[in-house]
């Protein structure tokens, strides 16, 4: 089967996604320079994902991994020393360290921070001038979830900035392997600089938590995590606890404005805003191709195909998310009252994503207050919305609305 080569722009997705889904089970994909094997089946790619003989760890289970490291521009994917990357018990120790910052019961005593920090940003948007066009990623889809993180991880105000331009950079695909090594040695040392704060001074913050943890007296015992896993951790946390979240929000606002009928069903009371959340997950999964895992043996896989020993697997998470052989002929639409809610854009197994719960009320509270304050909220006229760079991140570069006259107050 020929190799489909993945466009870095982000701008063949949509047609990517029908293409591997049309393809098989598994397809041979040419992912910046690395071959990997595409899954977008649901059903199979939740076997593979919870399969032991599928590893996360490239620097026990890849043979290109040195390689990799020296010339990929993705390396601090597979390179970074966190949960990310971890498996088996280093997996579950790692995991266990910060469960508890993402636990439903806790998340839910988020929801009035999040809330209030929602609010001050449409009460800066109710500032406009009438028929301004206002970008709504820009002023609402980033800058909520880098505030929310930030407050979670003790982050200094002054630094959200450059770490959120940092992690923007870790996302893009059209870097340079140079590039992409000078961004990794910035935001390694960002973050050195910040442990190194937090040790002089703790807080009330996740990362003090961690360096608690890393720091505490070890009675001859293993150490809860190195001093790399420490700064790798936090890098995770900054990382997937903002980018995926602002391509929920952004997503979510397209879908709707997009779609009024299925807006004026939410308003109808026909669903609520945790079917659009849910819907907008699965129509655009937040990140597109998540890389890697690695076949630790050979494995066989429907249509005779076989994955060899050390091979890479690529889950395609965006294009699982209409498959057909789950959602039918409707899989591109957006549809609020769809039966099946299960989608697989937080991941499926050991390694599902601890910070789906924060994601979902910080996509709930931003959509459904959002509409509320600006109820005839309109895409700016002659948009044409143009994704992100990258093959990962699936968002838009910018999202112009008109946002009409603001309601006095949110509900």
């Amino acid at each position: 089967m020929e190799r489909l080569v993945l466009d870095p722009t982000g701008r063949a997705r949509d047609a990517e996604s029908i293409e591997l889904n049309a393809r098989g089970p598994a397809v041979p994909v040419d992912i910046l320079g690395v071959r990997a094997w595409s899954v977008s089946d649901p059903r199979l790619l939740e076997d593979l994902l919870t399969d032991p003989r599928v590893s996360k760890d490239g620097l026990r289970h890849w043979p290109d991994y040195d390689q990799a490291v020296r010339t990929w521009p993705l390396a601090l994917w597979i390179s970074a020393r966190n949960m990310f990357n971890a498996q088996g018990a280093d997996h579950r120790r790692l995991r266990r360290l910060v469960g508890g910052a993402f636990t439903a019961r806790h998340v839910a005593t988020m929801a009035a921070g999040v809330r209030e920090l929602t609010d001050a940003l449409l009460d800066d948007l109710a500032h406009a001038a009438p028929g301004e066009a206002v970008d709504l990623r820009e002023r609402l889809a980033y800058p909520l979830p880098i505030q929310v993180i930030s407050r979670l991880l003790g982050l200094p105000e002054d630094t959200t900035s450059t770490f959120r331009h940092l992690v923007d950079q870790v996302f893009s695909t059209v870097l340079s392997p140079e590039e992409s090594a000078a961004v990794a040695t910035s935001f390694l040392a960002l973050l050195e600089e910040l442990i190194a704060a937090k040790r002089r001074a703790p807080g009330e913050d996740l990362t003090s938590a961690l360096i608690a943890a890393r720091d505490a007296e070890s009675d001859g015992e293993a150490r809860a995590l190195s001093e790399e896993e420490l700064r790798d951790t936090v890098l995770l946390i900054v990382s997937a606890g903002y980018e995926t979240t602002v391509n929920l929000i952004d997503n979510g606002i397209t879908d709707l404005l997009t779609h009024p009928d299925q807006l004026a069903l939410v308003r109808a009371g026909k669903a609520d805003w945790d079917d659009v959340v849910e819907e907008a997950l699965r129509r655009n999964a937040p990140v597109a191709h998540l890389p890697l895992r690695f076949a630790v043996q050979d494995i066989e896989l429907p249509g005779g195909v076989r994955v060899r020993r050390g091979e890479a697997i690529l889950p395609a998470y965006a294009a699982a998310g209409r498959h057909p052989a789950r959602y039918g002929d409707s899989g591109a639409d957006f549809d609020v009252t769809r039966p099946a809610k299960d989608h697989l854009a937080f991941g499926h197994g050991v390694h599902y994503c601890l910070g789906a719960p924060l994601a979902r009320l910080e996509g709930r509270t931003a959509l459904s207050r959002l509409f509320a304050r600006f109820p005839d909220l309109a895409l700016a006229p002659h948009t044409r919305l143009e994704p992100v760079d990258s093959l990962i991140s699936n968002g838009h570069r910018t999202l112009p609305v008109l946002l009409g006259a603001p309601a006095p107050t949110a509900p």
